[in-house]
């Protein structure tokens, strides 16, 4: 029993290197694609490996809400937290982690959108739920005692909202897609192609800076 604990902090240590290393290969291969020197097959192979790659750090990020539920629990962060409650956050995040391998299944399809539009709906709901806890905690010392602990969860409720604002940012990436592959490269499809991704770029920057300063946090503990 002494090595539960540590083997959960192991695993969440895993996860975080799971999505910020999976992030990373699909920041890279996303570099690639805005490439013209490339052939128009070579860049739709990039980007089919993207959405591949890009799998690995969505399943992580659904695995950490009940990973982050159980360190609470198991180690006695959040007094009075229920086990009942965390065994909701499990059945939010496999529900979630199902979603995510669903859409990717079924890409293209009535069935794919609906995957993501509920999943859209769920991220409203953790991110109200993680800064509520961070700032309520932050504000009067309960239920997370530890300021370090209570910026953490408020930080992972600002890696929601920025991964909410990805999303918002690379809708107008489908019909921008298709228009290239359509038309062929030239300056009238790539350009706002490029500009889409650019925007996009920005809040992907911004979760891995959170990711960078939620894992310090976890580290360090520094308050």
């Amino acid at each position: 029993m002494d090595a539960f604990y540590p083997t959960l902090v192991y695993l969440h240590l895993l996860l975080f290197v799971l999505w910020l290393g999976g992030d990373l290969g699909v920041f890279v291969l996303g570099q690639h694609f805005r490439r013209r020197s490339y052939s128009m097959p070579e860049r739709l192979t990039l980007l089919k490996l993207l959405v591949i790659v890009d799998l690995g750090p969505r399943t992580a990020w659904a695995l950490m809400v009940p990973m982050s539920l159980t360190l609470l629990f198991a180690g006695g962060w959040w007094p009075g937290l229920p086990f009942p409650a965390v065994a909701a956050a499990w059945a939010i995040g496999l529900g979630w982690l199902w979603l995510v391998w669903d859409a990717h299944a079924h890409d293209m399809t009535p069935r794919a959108a609906r995957d993501r539009r509920i999943e859209g709906w769920l991220r409203w709901a953790l991110t109200v739920f993680y800064v509520g806890l961070g700032g309520l905690s932050l504000a009067t010392g309960e239920p997370l005692a530890p300021q370090w602990l209570a910026w953490k969860a408020l930080l992972f409720g600002g890696i929601f909202a920025a991964a909410i604002m990805i999303d918002h940012a690379f809708k107008p990436v489908g019909p921008q897609l298709m228009a290239l592959v359509q038309q062929g490269s030239s300056d009238a499809t790539e350009v706002p192609l490029r500009a889409t991704m650019d925007g996009t770029r920005r809040w992907v920057i911004t979760v891995y800076a959170l990711l960078f300063v939620t894992s310090w946090l976890g580290s360090v503990k520094p308050f």
